[in-house]
């Protein structure tokens, strides 16, 4: 079974406009998930992908999305003998009011994604440490991190490629937003291609992403065009963070951004930092930022 086929399943049975994460958990209490075939870490948020390709693309889907903050999709078929009732405000809003946080407290939740699903070793960039002389707008990125296939690579691969001089470390830039909308959007998104053209990998991640159909084209037109990554973070369960629209992987790094950047104490520090451990092919975790365990991420700024 497909997921497209899971999610008009559970909506047939249902009969009322439902959310990618309530399609996912009806499926799991109904045994239909032992149907699905692959699933991944976030299995609602492929329902929700691919049930908004489906509503773009195909002419002829059964679906649409019936509702907005939240998100609820239905059927066509369903929908004039429907009418929907009217749908209570985002958990999240009430829980875990954004306000409470600023672009600096999302630090520790992109650290803890980056950790556990890119395997990378992050370090925060502070602007304050930059050569004032030479600091320029639009710069230095808030976050870079580092992947060591020393991690996951069998000693004899690690010392092949330390001798021919291919050590195949990831390197990642990422720029930090609290929101996301149109009215920001152009001047975050190439801020972040101002940032990130060094690095193997560039991310854009926000805590809050306009779900505005014309918002999210745009979004992946950008995205697409200029190889720019989507972060969604989720303050309320940090495990739920998501890349949204992938990154396109670059095969050199670009060493002129890289020496510029050096200007700046935090970053000077942390090509320090990845020269030792690269060449003592054993990473000091206690060197990159901390990486706090999901329940006191959930924790955090709630009192």
């Amino acid at each position: 079974m497909t997921f497209l086929e899971l999610a008009k399943r559970i909506l047939e049975e249902e009969q009322k406009p439902l959310s990618e994460n309530e399609i996912w958990e009806l499926a799991q209490a109904k045994g239909y998930d032992a149907l699905v075939g692959t699933r991944g870490q976030t299995p609602w948020r492929s329902i929700g992908a691919q049930i908004y390709i489906s509503i773009r693309d195909d002419n002829n889907t059964p679906f649409f999305k019936a509702t907005r903050r939240p998100t609820r999709f239905f059927l066509r078929s369903l929908h004039s003998r429907h009418e929907p009732e009217p749908l209570p405000e985002p958990e999240f809003s009430k829980t875990l009011p954004l306000e409470a946080f600023t672009e600096s407290d999302l630090h520790p939740f992109l650290a803890y994604y980056a950790f556990n699903y890119l395997k990378a070793y992050t370090k925060t960039i502070r602007h304050s440490t930059s050569t004032k002389k030479e600091f320029g707008e639009w710069t230095h990125p808030d976050m870079v991190g580092c992947y060591f296939p020393s991690e996951d690579w069998k000693p004899e691969v690690i010392e092949l490629s330390s001798t021919i001089g291919n050590v195949a470390i990831k390197l990642y830039s990422f720029e930090i937003k609290k929101e996301l909308y149109f009215t920001n959007l152009r001047e975050s998104f190439f801020q972040t291609v101002s940032n990130s053209s060094w690095a193997h990998q560039g991310y854009l991640a926000a805590a809050l992403i306009s779900d505005d159909e014309d918002f999210l084209n745009e979004l992946r037109r950008l995205s697409i065009s200029f190889g720019i990554g989507i972060i969604q973070i989720n303050v309320k369960k940090p495990s739920d963070t998501y890349i949204l629209f992938p990154a396109k992987e670059k095969e050199y790094l670009d060493w002129d951004a890289i020496d510029k950047l050096a200007m700046n104490g935090d970053f000077k520090e942390y090509l320090k930092r990845l020269r030792i451990d690269i060449s003592s092919k054993e990473v000091r975790k206690e060197k990159y930022d901390k990486v706090y365990p999901e329940n006191d991420l959930i924790n955090f700024r709630i009192k």
